[in-house]
C-alpha cells in the first residue's frame, strides 16, 4: 500500500491551483533540471526549481527533487530506500527540535513494479545565500555584518549539536545565511547524512573540522570568534583552549591548515 502524502499546510492550495497535489503530478511535470541528474547508486536523480502563483497571484517559489531507485541501504532498511525519504525525515527531525532548516512542502515515494520512486519539494531560500558565496564577497563586507554572520552560523551549528545531532557533511555549501536590519539569520540545507552524536563532543569536533577545513576565507582571529560563540564564551578560558586544541589537531590529521 502506498503511503499517503505529506503536503504541508502552507503549501497545499497552491499545489492543488496547480494540479500538482500528488506524486504522479509532480514526477510527470515537464522541467529543466538545475544540474546534471546523478545517475548513482542504480538509478537516477535530479533536482529543478520551481515557480507556482498562489490566488494572489504572489509567486510560491520551489526546488523539487525527483528519484527513481536512487537508494541507500543501511542496517534497519537492508533492501534499500530513496535517500529523499531519509532527507525527508531529517527536515522532520529539525523541525521538531527546533533547528532552522530547509522547510519541507511535498514528500511521497512509493514502489512501481520493482521501482523505487519518491518526490521531495522544498521551499526555496531565496533571502539566504550559502556560506561559500558569502566567501565570495567576504573582504567587501562591512565587519559588523561579518560578525553577524559568524554569530548566527554559530549559533544554528550549536542547536543542531544541543539536540545531539551532527550534519555529518558540513560544508559551507550547506550553511545558508542572511543578513537583516536586526543581525542575521541562517539555516541548514542537504540533511541526509544528519545523524546521532553517538560519541559527544568527538562528533561534534568532527562537523566543525569539516567546515574549518572547507572555509577558506575568515583570518584566525574569526575563526576564533566562532568557536567562542559556538562555546557561548566571551573570551578563551582552559575549556575552549582544549577545545581549539582538539579541533586543530583533529585538522592537522586531515591534512588541513
Amino acid at each position: 500500500m502506498t503511503p499517503k502524502p505529506f503536503i504541508a499546510v502552507n503549501a497545499h492550495e497552491v499545489l492543488q491551483r496547480h494540479g500538482l497535489d500528488s506524486l504522479d503530478a509532480l514526477l510527470s511535470l515537464q522541467l529543466d533540471a538545475v544540474d546534471a541528474p546523478n545517475t548513482g547508486r542504480g538509478g537516477w536523480s535530479s533536482v529543478h526549481r520551481l515557480e507556482l502563483e498562489d490566488a494572489n497571484g504572489t509567486p510560491q517559489r520551489f526546488y523539487l527533487k525527483r528519484q527513481e531507485n536512487h537508494c541507500t541501504r543501511t542496517l534497519s532498511r537492508p533492501l534499500g530506500e530513496p535517500t529523499f525519504a531519509r532527507e525527508f525525515r531529517a527536515i522532520q527531525r529539525y523541525a521538531r527540535e527546533g533547528i532552522p532548516a530547509l522547510e519541507a512542502a511535498f514528500f511521497a515515494e512509493r514502489r512501481v513494479e520493482g521501482r523505487a520512486q519518491a518526490v521531495l519539494m522544498t521551499r526555496a531560500l531565496d533571502e539566504y545565500a550559502p556560506l561559500d558565496e558569502w566567501f565570495e564577497r567576504w573582504g567587501r563586507l562591512a565587519a559588523v555584518d561579518i560578525r553577524m554572520l559568524i554569530r548566527s552560523a554559530a549559533a544554528l551549528v550549536r542547536a543542531l549539536h544541543n539536540a545531539n545531532l551532527i550534519h555529518n557533511s558540513l560544508y559551507p555549501k550547506h550553511l545558508f545565511l542572511k543578513l537583516h536590519t536586526d543581525g542575521a539569520g541562517a539555516r541548514l540545507i542537504d540533511l541526509e547524512t544528519t545523524r546521532r552524536a553517538l560519541f559527544g563532543q568527538r562528533d561534534y569536533i568532527r562537523d566543525l573540522e569539516t567546515l574549518h577545513r572547507r572555509s577558506a576565507e575568515p583570518s584566525r582571529s574569526q575563526r576564533l570568534r566562532f568557536i567562542l560563540a559556538y562555546l557561548g564564551k566571551a573570551r578563551v578560558d582552559a575549556e575552549a583552549r582544549s577545545f581549539i586544541n582538539r579541533l586543530l589537531q583533529r585538522t592537522a590529521s586531515k591534512g588541513g591548515a
